[in-house]
This record gives structure tokens, sequence and C-alpha cells, in this order.
């Protein structure tokens, strides 16, 4: 059976290059554009709730270089930026999370809104908070909040938000490092893979305990794309441990052993996009999870591995990947409501669905969504373009929906 997706709509405002992006995702979006149109901010914005959450809001600004590096700047003065997610939790209730950041006289940053509402407003938990001040809740007790902090951080001590926390920081982002991956690593904690690979080895020892048909599947898969690799294990190295892969040798009768420090970017990228899509376990479990250009560094000829490896992935996890490979997306069974094109114009990304010129076509398989790439007719929907900006999405509330 197939698990709803998590994230089901994305809006957003003034994040970096993205000055509107009202879309809808399903199990499994490519988004698709050149280089340096916004994809990466796209996938960023979603990362920043998590980073947000799990650290605090003021390292997850500093880490992408403040505030002013993060809002965008409209019409050459800067911007508050917003966010609201609407989602699907694991037990099928939906709801909406959104905030508004924006910059204070004299200090760094305040959160000016921020609301959650699981079930509809009235109907289940709910809160609507205001440059540090509680507007609404559904619950007669709630803990002190202040303005330079999601509230979301200290309400998930509320049982009935605590989903809601959980959900979000139960994303993963990837745009993962082979020369971190080849490096011994300390142990870590291997229940979700870090960002660019640097707990993989702990991730695979994790695997090998609690999942081993899971890590099965990613060496089923790993030997598809790289033929001469046969499987992967964690390896203990004193206080350290890496990988150890097994791979055939021409006019050897079983296959030798090599450690990751000998082993190509190829390999060690597919592995670690294959421990990201199928990481999950009884221990934890991804809801959402986002791979930058999955296809980099693999030969072209691994590309259909790769998209039977997303389309199987999706299937429990809800998968989000960027791409502008012809290769990764040369193949006419894939529908075009898994794409979302994503274009520059004037400096300010817009994304959308694709227009309906290359919906027909690909829905006749007449093209791939690839074959489209490579001629330049990869567009979004114009009308859908337009009718954002002129709609303009509230973040807060029922008109928001």
């Amino acid at each position: 059976m197939n698990r709803a997706p998590f994230l089901t709509r994305v809006v957003l405002r003034h994040y970096k290059s993205i000055g509107l992006c009202d879309v809808h995702l399903g199990s499994l979006t490519y988004l698709v554009g050149a280089n340096g149109s916004g994809k990466s901010n796209f996938l960023d914005a979603l990362h920043f709730v998590r980073d947000a959450l799990t650290n605090s809001l003021d390292n997850a600004l500093n880490e992408r270089g403040g505030l002013n590096e993060v809002r965008r700047r409209s019409g050459g003065h800067p911007t508050h930026f917003g966010v609201r997610l609407e989602f699907v939790l694991p037990d099928e209730r939906n709801g909406h999370y959104a905030f508004n950041i924006g910059a204070l006289p004299g200090r760094d940053h305040e959160v000016q809104t921020e609301e959650c509402v699981i079930g509809g407003k009235g109907k289940g938990p709910f809160f609507r908070i205001e440059r540090g001040e509680l507007k609404e809740s559904s619950e007669e007790t709630f803990p002190a909040v202040v303005s330079d902090r999601l509230a979301l951080v200290s309400v998930s001590g509320l049982a009935v938000f605590r989903p809601v926390f959980d959900a979000l920081i139960a994303m993963g982002f990837y745009n993962l490092n082979p020369k971190v991956m080849r490096d011994p690593q300390k142990p870590q904690d291997g229940r979700l893979l870090k960002s660019v690979g640097e707990n993989i080895v702990s991730v695979i020892g994790h695997l090998e305990r609690v999942a081993p048909e899971q890590l099965m599947t990613i060496q089923e898969y790993l030997q598809t794309v790289v033929p001469m690799v046969h499987g992967v294990e964690r390896k203990q190295i004193g206080p350290l441990e890496t990988l150890q892969f097994r791979q055939d040798m021409a006019g050897a009768k079983h296959p030798w052993h090599f450690l990751a420090q000998n082993m190509s970017d190829g390999t060690l990228r597919a592995l670690g996009v294959l421990t990201a899509l199928f990481q999950a376990n009884r221990d934890s479990a991804p809801l959402l999870v986002g791979i930058e250009e999955p296809e980099t560094a693999l030969h072209p000829a691994a590309s259909a591995a790769l998209r039977e490896a997303l389309l199987m992935a999706s299937r429990q996890t809800q998968i989000i990947v960027t791409s502008h490979s012809p290769d990764l997306l040369d193949d006419r069974t894939i529908a075009p409501e898994h794409f979302l094109a994503v274009v520059s114009e004037d400096g300010e990304t817009r994304i959308g669905p694709l227009d309906e010129a290359s919906r027909s076509m690909m829905r006749d398989r007449l093209f791939s969504a690839g074959e489209l790439l490579r001629m330049n007719q990869l567009a979004p929907d114009r009308d859908h373009l337009n009718a954002q900006f002129q709609r303009q999405a509230e973040l807060f509330g029922s008109q928001a929906e």
C-alpha cells in the first residue's frame, strides 16, 4: 500500500530568489530547470524549516548567511519572507504550518506570525502567534513563547502538536559529497542519513542490525547501477569506521574487498542516493526526502535504474529531486504530473506545473521529458504562473486554503 504524500502544497514568499511560489506536490516530484534557475532554493526553503526546528531559527539563518541573504529584496528593499506547508500526517489528519519572518530595527529578526492548524480550525488543535504573543489557541495551557524563535519547538511539548513537529523534522535533504563519504568516520547516530553523507557508515551499520531487507534493496539497486559491485558493509578500523565493498575482479574466483577510499565518486554517490531513498526502518522513517541532482557522477546508462529506484522509494517516502539531466528524464512512461518546471526571469525564480503543450506531448508519449528538455521545450504553465501572481496566496488562515 502506497503512503499518501506528506507535503501536499507549498507556498513560499520572498525566499531567496523565489518571489512567490504556490505549488502542489505528489509522491514523486522532479524539479526541472536550467542551472541557476532556483531549483535548489525551493528545496532549501523546506530544509530551512527542518533546520529551524531541530536546531534554532538563529542557526538556520546564520548557516545561510543571515536574514538578508535569505529574504528576497523586492524593488531593492528588504522584505519579510514566509512559508506555508500543507500536510497529511501519518495518522491521515491534514493541516498546515506557516510563518512569516522579518527584521526588527536594531535587532536581527522576529517571527511576525506563526500558525499551526490540524484538522481545520475549530475542528482540531490550532494556535496563532503574532510577534511573540499568543493570539488564539485550542489549548487551555500554552508554553511561553518569544518572538525570535519558532514557537512550534516549545509547543511540541504538548502532545496534540507533537505529531506536526515530529513530521517536519523527519525530512531529509541531500547534496551528497563523495569525499566526505570516502574518509573514515567517527561512529554516529545512524537512524537518519545526514545531508552530505557524513554518517553513512553508521546508517549502513544501523540497517545491518535493524532492517537488513532495506540494506538488501540498496545493494540490489547499487549492483544495477554499478554492476561490478556486489555489496557493501560497515567496517570497523580502530576508533573509526568505513565502508567495505565487494567487487568483481577479472580472473578472480570470488569478489575482492575494497574500502571506501578506493571507490569512485560515482559509486559512492550512487550508494548515498540509494541510502537516502531506502533508509526507512522501524526506528526512523523520513516522511520526505529531497535530493539535489541524484544523477551527478553517474554514467548515463545508470539512469533507468535510478528512475526505478526513485519510483519504488516514493511508494513509502515522498521524494523530491532536482535535475537538469535529459538522460534521467528520458522515459516516456513518466507522467507529466510528476514534474514542476523552474525558470528564472529577471532574476526571480518561478515554479509551476508543465504547460499544456508539454503535458499533451508527454501524455501521448510523443516525447519524454528528457527529449523536451534537450529541445528547451519543458516550460511552466503561464496561466498557472499568472494565477499565482494575481492570487497572491495568503499564508495564514482558511482563506489560504
